[in-house]
């Protein structure tokens, strides 16, 4: 594995622009709409991320995504990217954030 292997993954900064409740999701989920700068645009995400997020604490922050995976149908959702995270101690997921203010669209090296 190398350099060019990482580079295959598109990991970009997006702005949550929008986060409401994903009921129909299997497990506790919101439905994200994260902004990736005007080459990308908006996409939508499902993310399991209730435990230490509420949909207003959301709004605005910026988060890290992969933008080059194929859509992906997560019951009547069509995610269309990959919000990243980790998982905490106790499981529950916390996201992963740039740790200043940059560019919707900006690209992770």
């Amino acid at each position: 594995m190398g350099w060019d292997d990482f580079m295959r993954v598109d990991l970009r900064v997006g702005r949550v622009v929008s986060a409401e409740p994903f009921p129909e999701a299997r497990r506790p989920a919101y439905i994200l709409q994260v902004d990736f700068g005007p080459e990308l645009g908006v996409r939508k995400a499902s993310a399991q991320i209730t435990a230490h997020y509420t949909p207003e604490t959301l709004l605005g922050r910026l988060v890290v995504g992969v933008v080059n995976f194929p859509p992906k149908q997560i019951g009547p959702l069509m995610s269309e990217c990959l919000v990243t995270g980790f998982h905490d101690v106790d499981g529950h997921v916390r996201l992963c954030l740039p740790d200043g203010d940059v560019a919707p669209g900006t690209r992770l090296l």
